[in-house]
């Protein structure tokens, strides 16, 4: 493996059931688990876990303390000194609850690691280890979504939802995604039609989910329990073939009625309820006959390829991974309720695959071949990360003496073309939608346009974050008129009269009708002395003459006179309309030079 490769494995797991029984289940779970970790020798792990707590979350919540526990605390994890654990375990929200958790575990060789903010948009740096649980709502570096009632509508109440945590890790950014979708209620809805209600439900889930990632613009793995299941309506037809149909109605309700198939000789060939499914050939995932086995059920194993165009996934070679025996005696026998179905699966979008060294080291597989780890065997991926994958410049610079850094808006990202702005994995909100389709994320990476990075983004979870590219402010707009503070004006007038005193006075005439609603409107401003006085209220004058220190003694108050000394302005007015207000300027000193405006 090369030295800038960074090995992974990513484990999706249904741990409902070892919740329902911890005392037998969850010791030998973990032992499983960690015996694949010190195998494979990995050095990011990212664990999505579906229904943690099991159906009775209050009286699990020890149980998944200990689970956590046993993990963090395991010799082989114990040079993963970073780690990041999301549980979802506010059960008493309706409207949030989903029952997910994602833990993630770093090896202490990896150095360059990072955790998006969906918040702010921004990149945190991952450092010891950090557990969010309880009411994980408004943790930042995780995007969280139930999905709407409405997509399942046969249920009443659903846990079904997704995960999300972005990373970059030793300069590669992918996304992780845990998903969970609805399962099949009932086997005669399921056999009713094909493709069943169920599975257009899943369909539309799914796609709900891949749309708010934005077609798979950035790099992503998906992996949970998607609850894909074979086609129940030509798995039937196919094993009965031939045989004889008898219904069996309960006197009770629907839910206790039986189809049995049976031969010729009437034995009883495969048996059919509503939460049952009997056949003596698929009951075990080691082959037990030539024609019928798990294997057999692969072309009818058909949910995924009506999302070929956004994801893919690496060749199955394992059988069904549920429903599982949970007797920890039966760790190889399938359940007689369901179809044996491949639930758990790890996708990956096309951008995503590019990132994978594929050679000899990849391995995807059921976890627990041979040991009892619910009725959902883990599926697993241990793959190659191309490590530090590229960086999508956006612009045509290059590094000159006056730039000895790359520009803000340069950002490293995975080594496909990309949209810098979908790193926050946001959507236009201007009209320029053009710039946002010409990027082909399909092909490895080559310089995008300035104008790609114009868009002001959306974000789903944050409709008021902004981008981090500071916006193009039109300097004619930037221009404001601002209100002058007395020590500004003050400091203005000194200025002014110095130059003045080396000139000629200036005569400037002006209405002398003003002068009586000028000072009126100025004394409320000067009363309040937390306002700044506006220019538009500083008197006019008409004459504005220079005199030595010796005339202020001998000026009458004939004259107009504005006297600023360190505690008041005297305004006065002339004969006809004598006026005299204190007005106090806080702060002023006293003037070495005076000036009277008549």
């Amino acid at each position: 493996m090369s030295s800038n490769t960074i090995p992974i494995l990513l484990v999706t797991a249904n741990v409902g059931s070892i919740f329902e029984a911890p005392n037998d289940m969850l010791k030998i779970w973990c032992e499983e688990f960690l015996s694949i970790v010190k195998r494979l020798d990995c050095k990011f792990i990212g664990l999505h876990c579906q229904e943690v707590g099991g159906k009775n979350y209050e009286k699990s919540m020890k149980h998944v303390e200990n689970f956590v526990k046993i993990l963090m605390t395991s010799n082989e994890l114990r040079l993963f000194d970073k780690v990041q654990v999301f549980l979802d375990e506010d059960y008493s929200s309706v409207e949030h609850f989903t029952a997910l958790g994602n833990l993630y575990f770093i090896h202490d060789s990896i150095e360059d690691i990072l955790i998006w903010d969906f918040k702010n948009n921004i990149f945190l740096p991952v450092r010891g280890k950090e557990i969010h649980s309880g009411n994980i709502e408004s943790v930042p570096t995780k995007e969280k979504a139930k999905f709407p009632q409405d997509f399942f509508p046969e249920c009443k109440w659903s846990r079904k939802g997704f995960l999300r945590t972005r990373w970059s890790v030793n300069g590669t950014i992918f996304d992780l995604v845990n998903i969970h979708l609805f399962h099949d209620a009932s086997n005669f809805v399921a056999m009713e039609t094909s493709p069943s209600i169920y599975s257009k439900n899943r369909k539309r889930a799914l796609e709900h989910t891949l749309q708010r990632f934005h077609d798979g613009k950035i790099p992503y793995f998906l992996f949970g329990d998607f609850n894909f299941r074979t086609d129940t309506n030509s798995v039937v037809k196919k094993i009965t073939e031939g045989l004889n149909t008898n219904r069996v109605q309960s006197n009770k309700n629907n839910d206790h009625t039986k189809i049995h198939y049976t031969n010729n000789e009437d034995e009883l060939v495969l048996c059919i309820g509503k939460k049952e499914f009997s056949h003596s050939d698929l009951s075990s995932c080691k082959p037990s006959c030539v024609d019928l086995n798990p294997k057999w059920l692969k072309p009818y194993d058909k949910e995924v390829e009506q999302f070929q165009d956004f994801v893919t996934e690496y060749p199955m070679n394992f059988p069904p991974s549920y429903p599982f025996e949970e007797d920890i005696n039966k760790p190889s026998t399938y359940m007689p309720t369901r179809c044996p179905s491949w639930c758990d699966r790890i996708l990956i979008s096309h951008t995503a695959k590019e990132l994978i060294c594929e050679d000899n080291t990849l391995e995807y597989h059921l976890m627990g071949m041979d040991t009892c780890m619910g009725d959902h065997k883990p599926v697993y991926l241990n793959a190659a990360l191309k490590g530090n994958a590229g960086t999508v410049l956006c612009c045509d610079h290059v590094h000159f003496e006056c730039l000895p850094t790359p520009c803000q808006c340069c950002s490293p990202i995975a080594s496909v073309k990309i949209n810098i702005t979908d790193m926050s994995d946001q959507k236009s909100s201007f009209g320029n939608y053009q710039y946002f389709k010409e990027v082909d994320s399909t092909l490895l990476h080559k310089p995008i346009t300035k104008e790609m990075l114009m868009h002001e983004p959306y974000t789903p979870e944050s409709a008021e974050s902004h981008s981090p590219m500071a916006e193009k402010v039109d300097s004619r707009k930037s221009i404001k008129l601002t209100p002058v503070s007395p020590k500004l004006l003050k400091s203005k007038l000194e200025h002014i009269l110095e130059s003045e005193t080396k000139s000629e006075p200036k005569i400037i005439e002006r209405s002398r009708s003003e002068n009586a609603q000028k000072d009126t409107s100025m004394c409320d401003f000067f009363d309040d002395k937390t306002q700044s006085i506006p220019i538009s209220l500083l008197p006019e004058t008409n004459t504005l003459q220079r005199c030595q220190p010796k005339d202020r003694l001998n000026r009458s108050q004939d004259d107009s006179t504005v006297d600023i000394s360190e505690d008041h302005i005297e305004v006065c007015d002339n004969k006809d309309k004598c006026k005299k207000s204190k007005l106090r300027f806080p702060g002023f000193h006293k003037r070495k030079k005076c000036c009277s405006i008549s």
